[in-house]
């Protein structure tokens, strides 16, 4: 009985010794504990090259290129720094320094999964709307893509950041050829091309016959102004016109130009004014 008592008593001893022993031994918030002495640690940017002792300090270098340390330490090795990965979505937001590890954005059309420390470490690429879903919100850099559904008499493509009302074809005159669903438009009947084409050409015969008559009776008129002044060049340029092969339109362009007198008909003009003068 007294032997266990005496076991007891030492057991109890010898924890106590430990527990004042670890005590003594805990380091202040800016120091590290190594080989049972507590040492300054190096600032930010920096690195343990020798430990302290009991005779001297902690000897820190700065961290070498690619390497960085955040947070004072008692570090023998800098951190690595980080590499943004285009296949994980990611490219450079901020370059690393001696201070501060590589952030990692995402890359246009991607959005952030995985996100540490301010930097993201794994991005996925927007999803993308179905055919008959619409854009309800556009993705960003931390949200994916939100897609909603078509109602009936609407469609989208999936690109559409809103649904488009099916087209009637009744209200343009054309007969529906193929129902419309909400992932595709109506279709209506062609217009045929004969019914266009004859369209077309009746009005360019009419326009290029008013041309040709307002043209023949500039040249008349100018003509017979031009016997009483001899010496007078008389230019006309006749219509030109075009039309494009489209069916849905047609361009006309005219160009006439009447009467370019020269400097002989000017002064012909003169002469005949000076003879119309009466003499004093």
């Amino acid at each position: 009985m007294k032997m266990q008592l005496l076991l007891i008593i030492l057991y109890i001893v010898s924890i106590a010794f430990l527990y004042i022993e670890h005590a003594c031994c805990v380091c202040a918030s800016a120091e590290y504990e190594i080989n049972g002495h507590c040492c300054h640690m190096c600032a930010p940017g920096n690195r343990v090259l020798w430990h302290c002792t009991v005779d001297t300090s902690t000897t820190c270098v700065s961290c070498s290129a690619s390497t960085y340390t955040d947070e004072p330490n008692g570090l023998e090795m800098c951190f690595s720094c980080s590499t943004c990965d285009a296949g994980d979505g990611l490219r450079i937001q901020k370059a690393c320094t001696r201070l501060s590890n590589t952030i990692c954005e995402p890359l246009k059309g991607f959005f952030c999964m995985v996100r540490k420390k301010g930097s993201c470490k794994l991005a996925v690429k927007h999803s993308q709307c179905n055919p008959g879903e619409y854009i309800q919100q556009k993705g960003t850099a931390s949200t994916d893509t939100v897609c909603g559904e078509c109602t009936n008499g609407t469609y989208s493509d999936g690109t559409f950041t809103a649904c488009q009302t099916h087209t009637i074809c009744q209200s343009m005159g054309r007969k529906q050829i193929e129902t419309g669903t909400t992932s595709s438009d109506a279709k209506c009947e062609h217009t045929p091309n004969g019914l266009v084409i004859g369209s077309i050409t009746g009005v360019v015969v009419v326009v290029v016959i008013v041309v040709i008559g307002v043209s023949v009776t500039q040249f008349v008129i100018f003509k017979h102004k031009s016997k009483a002044r001899p010496g007078i060049k008389f230019t006309v340029k006749i219509v030109h016109f075009s039309y494009s092969k489209s069916l849905n339109h047609f361009i006309i362009h005219s160009k006439y130009a009447f009467c370019i007198a020269t400097d002989r008909a000017q002064h012909a003009a003169k002469h005949m004014q000076i003879e119309k003068t009466p003499a004093n």
